[in-house]
């Protein structure tokens, strides 16, 4: 069951991955895009610890809400640096490069719970650093089709996620139920990207002329109806998938489990190859190879 629930998951959050490409390709307003995610993703949540009988409970510890906090400020802020990294540089390399953020996590579980790097997971070490290496080439840049504020934001996501996944991880050696964790980390985000839209609101009203204004309110209603229409089923999709990866950590093997959830960005990757023909050169197809190779051997 769990090596279903762990492949499940990887699918599924993929697929919200995904969901946010659509958005962004279709010109979805990044802020009602994480308005549906978000508010998506914490109804699931909320209904899932009702459904557990942990929600409540949860609510009433201190501890939740602090990791919550901790969480969704890593998913939230995450999540917009990588749609503004999507619009620097393709998503077949963006997408699996935030990945990297478990090397992070390992290293969080070194230094806080004493554990030891084997030989595979040196090796997948080495492996992304050299992705690394390869992706960050300054030469070609325009012809790879990365801009340079693209290394940026890709970076400050990787932080960030690291700072959620590793939040899951603190937050499981403590023995906390998931569901009220992230549906704290949700309705937080949400709250976030609440107050982002009403100012984003405020800015289009401020157009001077009235010509303007009217092609501004056009574009930007319809932006807010597709980011809004893909973010409800990007959330959903999300839900899902940290809810099944839950399930995979605590009836499966975590080093196992892992790296198949890792493997997510693959949807989003194909998908941006297959149907937005992404084209990649040499080194960059050498780097996407390396980084799965990577993400698998770091976990093995």
């Amino acid at each position: 069951m769990w090596f279903a629930a762990a492949v499940g998951s990887a699918l599924l959050f993929g697929l919200a991955g995904w969901w946010m490409k659509v958005s962004q390709m279709q010109g979805g307003s990044p802020a009602y895009l994480f308005l549906g995610l978000y508010f998506a993703g914490a109804a699931g949540f909320a209904a899932n610890g009702a459904a557990e009988h942990s929600l409540l409970a949860g609510l009433a510890d201190v501890r939740v809400w602090l990791a919550g906090t901790i969480i969704g400020a890593g998913s939230a802020l995450g999540n917009a640096l990588f749609m503004k990294a999507l619009e620097y540089g393709p998503a077949s390399l963006t997408s699996p490069l935030t990945n990297m953020n478990m090397l992070l996590v390992v290293a969080l579980g070194l230094a806080a719970y004493g554990e030891a790097l084997s030989a595979f997971e040196l090796a997948g070490v080495i492996l992304l650093l050299a992705a690394v290496a390869l992706i960050s080439m300054k030469s070609g840049v325009r012809r790879q089709g990365i801009r340079p504020p693209w290394h940026l934001y890709v970076g400050l996501s990787i932080a960030l996620f690291a700072l959620r996944n590793g939040g899951m991880k603190v937050t499981e050696e403590m023995g906390l139920a998931s569901s009220p964790v992230l549906f704290v980390a949700y309705a937080l985000s949400f709250a976030g990207f609440v107050i982002y839209a009403v100012r984003d609101r405020t800015r289009i009203r401020s157009v001077g002329r009235i010509e303007d204004f009217v092609g501004t309110r056009r574009l930007a209603v319809s932006g807010m109806g597709t980011g809004l229409k893909w973010g409800l089923i990007a959330g959903l999709f999300s839900y899902a998938g940290l809810q099944l990866y839950a399930v995979a950590l605590g009836t499966g093997q975590a080093s196992i489990a892992g790296p198949i959830f890792a493997a997510n960005s693959l949807v989003v990757a194909a998908g941006s190859i297959l149907l937005y023909r992404e084209r990649l050169n040499a080194p960059q197809w050498s780097a996407f190879v390396l980084m799965f190779a990577g993400l698998v051997l770091i976990r093995l």
